[in-house]
């Protein structure tokens, strides 16, 4: 801990504490009978606070406190509102199942047209096939029926 290593001042002193204002209390005056009170405290001269009467100087006061509060009920919501969330949340189930349903179109029709694309290739290939398949047989049956010279040959080579 620090130590000062002289005595302060009268006058330092002084100039320190003139700062140490004491401030003056807010009051108001009572609702009821107009005294000067404190703010936020119970009347001193009638016993009333925000304009009930909360202490025993007031001749009401016993007749106020011996009554205990009801206790606060939660309250249900109203049917409006029971039927209103009931029928957002139907709303709401029927927008989904409808568009789960769509989703399904969609994917099924997809699908279709993938398996339609496959089935077209797959024709075209077969085609495609049985056509060089009669090019080839074509092709040996001319071959069997014309002789070809092989001078004829020699003469196209050199071409």
């Amino acid at each position: 801990m620090a130590v000062p290593k002289k005595r302060t001042g009268k006058s330092a002193q002084g100039h320190r504490r003139a700062n140490w204002k004491a401030a003056k209390p807010e009051t108001t005056k009572c609702s009821s009978c107009g005294a000067l009170q404190l703010t936020h405290t119970v009347c001193d001269a009638c016993g009333f606070y925000k304009g009930r009467a909360v202490s025993i100087k007031h001749e009401s006061y016993s007749a106020t406190t011996t009554a205990p509060k009801p206790a606060k009920v939660k309250k249900s919501p109203a049917p409006a509102k029971k039927a209103k969330a009931k029928e957002i949340a139907a709303v709401e189930e029927i927008e989904t199942k409808q568009e789960e349903i769509t989703i399904e179109k969609e994917v099924s029709e997809a699908t279709e047209e993938k398996i339609d694309v496959k089935n077209k290739a797959e024709a075209q290939q077969a085609l495609e096939a049985e056509a060089e398949h009669e090019h080839k047989n074509e092709k040996s049956t001319i071959s069997k029926k014309i002789p070809v010279d092989p001078e004829k040959k020699k003469e196209k080579n050199k071409e």
